[in-house]
């Protein structure tokens, strides 16, 4: 995909299942993501995805690409809440875990094809402080307070 792309890359130590469980299911994200959130769907290729906030409002929707437990799973992406941001199309996120001896490589995309993505500028913020969040919640149970508010 030409345009904008975002990586990021962790390494977590807890188990590829735990992290896995940790991404995708709303009981779990909302214990460590920012705003509120929660992802709803229900993960099968094809289904709707959506990021919705505890209120009921959408701020993001798309659809279920690829989902291989507990290795990867994609979604597609369109930005809801900001006109610019939502003008810009559809954007995918990516995320692949791979064990690397007592730890798991998390390496987190979010692409599209707009050049100088206002979106993936806003995400890409956003998710370092996500996966800051995740890593600190898994390895010590404790999430980061400053990223919850």
């Amino acid at each position: 995909m030409t345009g904008t792309k975002f990586v990021y890359i962790t390494y977590i130590r807890a188990p590829v299942e735990k992290i896995f469980d940790a991404l995708t299911k709303p009981e779990i994200t909302r214990r460590y993501w920012a705003a509120d959130c929660e992802q709803k769907t229900d993960w099968k290729k094809g289904s709707p995805w959506a990021i919705v906030t505890l209120d009921g409002r959408k701020l993001d929707e798309g659809e279920v690409l690829e989902f291989d437990r507990p290795r990867k799973f994609s979604v597609s992406w369109q930005h809801l809440d900001d006109a610019e941001m939502k003008a810009e199309g559809i954007s995918r996120w990516t995320c692949e875990l791979e064990q690397h001896g007592s730890v798991v490589k998390v390496t987190l995309t979010h692409e599209n094809g707009a050049e100088n993505s206002k979106l993936i500028g806003a995400v890409s913020q956003g998710w370092q402080s996500m996966l800051s969040a995740l890593k600190t919640w898994l390895e010590t149970g404790e999430p980061i307070a400053e990223f919850m508010q």
